[in-house]
């Protein structure tokens, strides 16, 4: 029988035994990020469900934004660790995001940025589409170099 390949609505329903808590270790493909934000061997880090990402991701009202940060900042709370793994959340935000297209959801997947306010090349339409979703809720995109920015995202982040 052939293999037939996961719908993006099925990828976001699949838990993988997540939540996932553990001890972080040098080995792990999020190790060095969580080093930068102060994470130290032993630390307790959650591998959050991809529905949970999505709930906070629902959450971010018109106008405003979020980022990876956040998503994971909120994560380690809910489920009481002291980090989380930024890949798997990274990760989780992309499947979101193409399973909103994907079913006509209403997941606004555009109000998400990368950490230092950055947009995602990767979403549905590329940057292209994102500054387009993003300029229509009154933000300021700005350009550095090749890549785009929403100018003073800090200001305009969602309390979720």
């Amino acid at each position: 029988m052939p293999y037939k390949r996961k719908t993006w609505e099925e990828k976001l329903k699949d838990s993988k035994n997540f939540p996932k808590k553990l001890r972080l270790e040098p080995n792990f493909p999020c190790y060095q990020a969580l080093k930068k934000m102060g994470a130290e061997q032993g630390d307790s880090v959650v591998l959050g469900p991809h529905l949970e990402v999505d709930s906070i991701m629902r959450q971010v009202p018109h106008g405003k934004v979020i980022t990876l940060k956040e998503i994971c900042s909120e994560l380690a709370k809910k489920f009481n660790a002291q980090y989380c793994c930024t890949l798997t959340t990274g990760i989780a935000i992309m499947i979101a995001a193409n399973a909103a297209e994907e079913m006509n959801g209403d997941t606004p997947y555009w109000r998400t940025l990368k950490n230092n306010g950055e947009l995602n090349k990767k979403f549905p339409g590329g940057v292209e589409r994102h500054k387009i979703q993003l300029e229509k809720e009154g933000h300021t995109i700005i350009n550095r170099g090749k890549r785009l920015f929403v100018k003073d995202f800090d200001v305009r982040l969602a309390k979720v």
